[in-house]
């Protein structure tokens, strides 16, 4: 169930929040069937705006964690530690979608011309499972930073029109 905020979104965007909260739930309980479920309702929707959301929560919570810059080690002991904790409870982790996760997150994911876009589906599944890991070791709350993440790109795009 969706707070106060969330609740009064829009419902395509209603829909990307109720599913990114199911499958972050379902990451941290270590349920691979309900994330599984959870991620096949992201990969439905609209894979840019989940991408943007989803990301620009994955941006806020290292940006909190890491206050005074995420320096590389800082990167590579996120993804060695999210790499680890989700290996102890599945094996679908694909540690490459999660480097695409985390590098696309900080605007630095370089895609290679010619080379295939990432499966929708894989980055509606890995994405959950950072946030999972970010949110257990920090002590916070998914809804905050999605309802911080939805103002922000609503905001962007009452600016952009004309």
């Amino acid at each position: 169930m969706l707070s106060g905020e969330l609740r009064r979104l829009p419902a395509v965007a209603r829909g990307i929040a109720e599913a990114a909260v199911d499958a972050v739930d379902a990451a941290q309980a270590r349920d691979a069937e309900a994330l599984n479920e959870a991620a096949d309702r992201l990969a439905a929707a609209d894979t840019e705006h989940v991408g943007l959301v989803l990301g620009s929560v994955v941006r806020a919570l290292l940006e909190d964690l890491h206050p005074d810059g995420l320096a590389g080690e800082d990167i590579q002991d996120v993804l060695e530690q999210c790499v680890r904790d989700t290996l102890s409870w599945t094996a679908d982790l694909d540690v490459d979608t999660l480097v695409t996760v985390l590098t696309g997150a900080l605007g630095v994911h370089q895609q290679e011309d010619g080379a295939p876009r990432p499966d929708p589906r894989r980055l509606a599944w890995h994405a959950p499972v950072l946030l999972a890991y970010l949110l257990t070791v920090s002590g916070r709350r998914l809804e905050p930073y999605l309802a911080a993440a939805f103002a922000e790109i609503m905001r962007a795009e009452t600016v952009e029109m004309p």
